[in-house]
């Protein structure tokens, strides 16, 4: 146990705690979520403790194969497990939109949507789009879909009476971002990319995505609450292209969570009725906590969301 387990915020859940923790005791039965990037680290773990709990997963995957073992392995432990894979790459628009159509073909209600998949600090290069890899795959691809199921979302929360919940992965890295925050003429500047600083812009993305989405819930009177959440630092394959990696998971070892303390403010966020009514938040470590004042800016939020809107608009 490391030292990370004695501080125990005011939902009664610590850095120590895991996603079957924050989740003992809630019945998931008759909700469907999807989540992104299902077939590794924290997203696995995300999908089979909400399968756990009775939920309906839709796990979309780049790798249909993988997302077949996955469903296999955990259908192995939990029989009645309900879960379906599905195709998506969403560093590509084309694909987000196809799994889109695809899933709403399918009648399904969407109660929650996890937005978990994404890369970190490679190096520069650009998506099937051409736009930033980073920035494509961890912020507007996520915006894309959660557009593109919004309707979906909405009808479900509508005639199921229960509050629909998007839940962000972001990261505390979002504090390193570069100095303007959200670099807008310069997103696919090759010169000064820097893959730390892209990856951190990505994540404040997030953030602000959520406080956006969570006006034009408010606007609307829709009952949806959409929040950001920071997992903690975990030894997963997420960072593979950071050389500091392997130093820095052996120095700091004591630090990192494992992966089902990882998971848990995703699920906390996910499905505890703590958190009903609360939108626009950032987590971490299943509590409340503070970004930066750049994941605080709604003038930022509101220019996010409208330059997302041009680069994501059907071509």
């Amino acid at each position: 146990m490391t030292w990370i387990s004695i501080f125990t915020g005011k939902s009664g859940f610590a850095a120590s705690s895991t996603a079957e923790d924050v989740t003992k005791g809630i019945d998931g039965t008759g909700l469907t979520a999807i989540v992104t990037g299902a077939t590794s680290g924290i997203g696995l773990e995300t999908t089979r403790v909400l399968a756990l709990r009775g939920v309906h997963v839709v796990m979309p995957v780049r790798n249909l194969e993988a997302g077949k073992k996955v469903k296999q392995d955990i259908t192995d432990k939990i029989p009645n497990a309900k879960l379906d894979v599905m195709e998506l790459d969403i560093s590509s628009q084309e694909s987000v939109r196809k799994f889109a159509s695809q899933f709403c073909s399918k009648g399904l209600p969407l109660n929650i949507l996890v937005l978990n998949a994404g890369i970190m600090t490679p190096p520069f290069s650009l998506s099937k789009d051409n736009i930033e890899l980073q920035f494509a795959t961890n912020h507007l691809g996520n915006f894309l879909l959660t557009n593109l199921l919004m309707d979906n979302m909405k009808k479900t929360a509508k005639e199921s009476g229960k509050e629909g919940r998007i839940v962000i992965l972001t990261s505390k890295l979002h504090s390193m971002t570069y100095k303007e925050g959200i670099r807008f003429d310069k997103i696919n500047d090759e010169k000064s990319y820097n893959a730390l600083s892209a990856y951190g812009q990505s994540k404040l993305a997030n953030i602000l995505h959520a406080k956006e989405l969570t006006r034009h819930f408010k606007e609307e009177g829709v009952n949806i609450t959409a929040n950001s959440v920071h997992p903690g630092v975990i030894a997963t394959n997420l960072g593979r292209h950071s050389g500091f990696n392997s130093f820095f998971y052996s120095v700091f070892n004591f630090m990192l969570k494992n992966i089902p303390q990882g998971a848990a403010t995703t699920c906390y966020v996910a499905v505890h009725p703590q958190v009903k009514g609360v939108s626009g938040e950032y987590f971490a470590d299943s509590n409340l906590s503070k970004p930066t004042t750049h994941a605080e800016d709604a003038e930022l939020a509101k220019k996010v969301w409208d330059f997302s809107l041009n680069l994501t608009k059907s071509k």
